[in-house]
């Protein structure tokens, strides 16, 4: 255990977290989402929400703030305007972190791909449909800055 990190984040977690670049991204899916863990780079937090993973990421991880889009979601039966309760929560979550954020709807098959090519994709245990998003890493500033 270490002082002052959220528990959720495994070894394996905090290692790829801190092995990021910048402007790389990390991909926070559900339990049903298909990866191949011989093909991608996956970690696994089973019995643990999406929520709760990306709230712990992103206590550690800062988002680009450089770009206008740094944080995904899927659109949930093809219409970008149906807010189900989980993208709620992701925009509170982002927001909480990175002020007037906005989690940007894309298309599932768009989502996937992201995912896929993304530099670590987290597995949750997440059982709500459409439980994933995107995040991509920003920059800590010099001191002072």
């Amino acid at each position: 255990m270490l002082l002052g990190i959220n528990p959720l984040l495994s070894p394996d977690l905090l290692h790829a977290l801190r092995s990021m670049g910048h402007r790389q991204d990390i991909a926070i899916v559900d339990a049903n989402f298909p990866c191949d863990p011989s093909k991608h780079r996956v970690i696994r937090l089973d019995g643990v929400t999406a929520t709760d993973a990306l709230e712990a990421v992103l206590s550690v991880l800062p988002v680009e703030k450089d770009e206008p889009e740094s944080t995904w979601r899927m659109i949930a039966y093809d219409d970008p305007s149906y807010i189900l309760p989980i993208f709620a929560e992701f925009s509170d979550i982002v927001d909480q972190h990175v002020p007037d954020a906005e989690v940007h709807a894309i298309q599932p098959a768009e989502f996937k791909a992201m995912a896929l090519d993304a530099y670590v994709v987290v597995v949750t245990g997440e059982r709500r449909l459409y439980g994933g998003i995107v995040v991509r890493k920003g920059v800590v500033p010099p001191p002072g800055e």
